[in-house]
């Protein structure tokens, strides 16, 4: 039997993680600074060479041989092209002035993004919600960038490239369409939508990422008694950025009005009962298979700014189909 306290050892634990996880930021960063700088030279001696196309092939095939003879692997022509290319992606004022936060892998990734202004979203969002290279790859695949870009103007879309994603209102918060592929659903089965609530709960960590910042989870199925009759509401959710709730409802078909005019009496049973004087509106969110846009503006009042219906997917598009489905939100 051990003599330790367990909460002491659990504490001396933690120190060593935390000291570990910050000596290997500070390696990854320094690493990183350091192959930005090797890219800076690279381009200069270039630069300087008479015949430079001839010129830059050979210096990097003989400056890999020179340093991984002196430093062992990782200096490939291919990485060395990677140093090369990050330099050339990130060499302007405004990049220089600041650290490079995120690891190398996720900047091999975002060199690789060539509209400037879905590189510096993407690089932002994903340093302030600590994305893995996997969850980069994956906002990117599922176009976050122009799902949040469709309902802003040109000065807003600016705004994503120089701050990401801010959340001041309810309109910054919603997409359409959502992504859901991680729930593993192929596009054409056949499934309920308990079926779809059970998968998001099951991968409820990525459901919260798709839905965005400020999620948390308060309730599925949630149940409202009003005059001794009955309901359930899907899925319930909270926006600390916007203190507000939100509350979810599936539908795995066409979206009728029925299911609007079911949305509203739950966002008005939440404002009346649930919500705090201290809280914002209630936010309803229908997420349905299909949806006439039509139907939707003449059953929702002109000022609404609580009920909202998106398309979701179950397969990631392609991206001749994820053109489509943008061109139809717009």
């Amino acid at each position: 039997m051990s003599l330790i306290n367990n909460s002491f050892y659990q504490d001396i634990k933690e120190l060593l993680h935390s000291a570990k996880s910050r000596v290997y930021q500070t390696i990854n960063a320094t690493m990183t600074q350091t192959y930005y700088e090797i890219g800076k030279r690279i381009v200069e001696e270039e630069q300087g060479g008479e015949i430079r196309a001839e010129y830059g092939k050979s210096l990097l095939k003989l400056l890999s041989i020179e340093l991984s003879n002196e430093f062992g692997k990782g200096f490939s022509v291919d990485n060395l092209e990677n140093m090369r290319r990050f330099y050339l992606t990130f060499s302007n004022s405004e990049t220089l002035s600041r650290k490079f936060e995120l690891s190398w892998s996720h900047y091999i990734f975002l060199t690789r993004i060539e509209n400037a202004d879905e590189r510096n979203f993407y690089e932002i969002e994903a340093i302030e919600n600590s994305w893995s290279l996997r969850e980069l790859k994956r906002q990117f695949d599922t176009g976050l960038f122009e799902r949040l870009s469709l309902s802003k103007d040109k000065s807003k879309v600016k705004e994503l490239a120089i701050q990401g994603q801010i959340v001041q209102s309810v309109d910054d918060m919603i997409k359409d369409p959502y992504i859901l592929e991680f729930v593993g659903l192929p596009e054409l089965s056949n499934y309920s939508e308990s079926d779809l609530e059970q998968k998001l709960i099951d991968k409820l960590e990525h459901f919260l990422l798709e839905l965005g910042k400020g999620f948390t989870f308060v309730a599925r199925q949630k149940r409202l008694t009003i005059d001794e009759k009955h309901f359930k509401v899907d899925l319930v959710f909270y926006n600390r950025l916007l203190k507000s709730f939100v509350i979810i409802d599936l539908k795995i078909g066409e979206l009728k009005h029925q299911d609007i005019g079911q949305m509203i009496m739950y966002v008005n049973y939440f404002d009346r009962y649930e919500k705090t004087e201290e809280e914002n509106p209630t936010v309803g969110i229908i997420l349905c298979k299909d949806k006439s846009k039509t139907l939707v503006e003449l059953t929702l009042p002109k000022d609404n700014n609580q009920i909202y219906a998106s398309k979701y997917l179950t397969v990631l598009p392609n991206k001749e189909e994820f053109r489509k489905l943008l061109e139809e939100g717009e």
